[in-house]
């Protein structure tokens, strides 16, 4: 697994958490210090993940850091 597959398939799982909050990319950024744009990036894996960032991100969506790498778990 390459590691845009892995920035995809986190990415998926923050945008699906995102939209389960019913939260904007905008409200998810501005919580968690980053642009929305930024948040966009994330979510299409268009844009590496730090740890800092992905535990920010994970706070942010009332999740725990390991919750948003979970589906890595079912990856082929």
């Amino acid at each position: 697994m390459s590691s845009a597959d892995v920035n995809l398939i986190v990415g998926k799982e923050i945008a699906r958490r995102r939209r389960a909050l019913r939260l904007s990319l905008a409200q998810l950024g501005e919580q968690c210090g980053v642009s929305l744009q930024q948040v966009h990036k994330y979510e299409t894996g268009q844009s590496n993940l730090s740890v800092s960032m992905l535990v920010k991100l994970a706070r942010c969506l009332a999740a725990r850091p390991s919750e948003l790498v979970a589906p890595l778990d079912d990856a082929p």
